[in-house]
């Protein structure tokens, strides 16, 4: 997992985790200082869910009940790197298998080419009919067993395709894994990183417009409490599913951490990304929660957005910076609206209501 932390959101976080550890009366080790990094700092929405849940169920959190947190969210690299020795695997079985079969049918057609040489000879040079038939029945016997080496290729030739089909599916469904967020469906964290990093990259190249909207659900945390996890699934999921239908193709929106979302608006300016972050806003807003078990109305929720232009030669974290910083802006300003963050030469923040 990567992290887009300025050093002193960092130090916070870091500072945030040693009073945990202490707390809990854990060792600062490589594992639990990643899980409650993660935790702390929101990156991974899964495992704030998971430790939220055990808190508030007053399960224990030992050492070793920590390090079963890690290994189960945080080392999906390593089921991913699992795959992929599989994958090689395979892929080298199946290359030496086709490779065997057609060394042997090329060496066998060398020696039928040489055989039927051989016996062409032998027909100009039969003296009797019944020696000609012997021939004949020789060459058609040779003909035959070089069709069925054939056969047989084409049989391993068939399931070797059959494998690589499968290895196919399976690495798409390691990637799609690796790349989704479990709950609500669009893409998590890890490849907000990735696709940022790679979309701002081209807008520095492409000399184009990139706008980034972090959106964060006004009140969740209440309505969390008071309503239950699984309503505040529901909650997660209907966002998530306005802001992935409110959007581009070209468009990112992805799970950041928690309650927190991102969209990434490729060739976007800072204008019309205000105007995609109120509609979205608004289609939020728009929609009442029921309680799918009791079918009773639980109100409306809204949602707070800050929304930052890439600068010239502007880092992603830079960017990630000013757009929370709007977001925060936002929410300090009274909530369900949009607020624009200022260029890098700019002081001023604007809201967009």
């Amino acid at each position: 997992m990567s992290y887009n932390h300025s050093p002193t959101k960092a130090r916070e976080f870091a500072d945030k985790v040693m009073e945990r550890l202490d707390s809990l009366e854990l060792p600062p080790i490589p594992v639990l200082f990643e899980l409650w990094y993660v935790y702390e700092s929101g990156e991974d929405a899964e495992i704030t869910r998971a430790i939220d849940i055990m808190i508030k169920g007053g399960h224990e959190l030992t050492e070793e009940r920590c390090i079963e947190l890690h290994n189960k969210y945080l080392n999906i690299n390593l089921r991913s790197e699992e795959a992929l020795s599989k994958a090689e695997g395979l892929v080298a079985e199946t290359i030496t298998n086709v490779s065997s079969a057609a060394s042997a049918v090329h060496a066998k057609t060398e020696t039928y080419s040489d055989q039927m040489a051989g016996v062409a000879g032998n027909l100009a040079q039969a003296k009797s009919p019944e020696e000609m038939k012997t021939i004949a029945e020789s060459m058609m016997a040779q003909a035959k067993k070089m069709v069925e080496e054939n056969r047989a290729l084409e049989t391993r030739l068939t399931q070797s395709a059959s494998v690589m089909q499968q290895l196919r599916e399976e690495m798409e469904t390691v990637r799609k894994e690796a790349m989704t967020d479990a709950l609500t469906g669009i893409a998590n964290r890890k490849l907000f990183d990735a696709e940022f990093y790679r979309l701002v990259s081209l807008a520095h190249v492409d000399q184009k417009p990139l706008s980034l909207l972090m959106v964060d659900i006004d009140y969740f945390k209440s309505f969390n409490d008071n309503y239950g996890h699984q309503v505040g699934d529901q909650v997660l999921k209907l966002v998530a599913r306005t802001l992935k239908d409110g959007v581009k193709g070209r468009d990112l929106p992805a799970r950041y951490g928690g309650e927190e979302f991102a969209v990434v608006l490729p060739e976007t300016q800072l204008e019309d990304a205000i105007k995609v972050a109120n509609a979205l806003r608004e289609a939020v807003a728009a929609k009442e929660i029921l309680n799918r078990a009791t079918g009773a109305r639980l109100g409306r929720i809204t949602m707070s957005v800050g929304a930052a232009l890439l600068g010239v030669n502007e880092k992603t974290s830079e960017l990630i910076e000013r757009a929370d910083a709007a977001l925060y802006k936002a929410k300090g300003g009274g909530r369900n609206q949009v607020v624009a963050a200022p260029s890098a030469r700019q002081k001023r923040v604007s809201v967009a209501e």
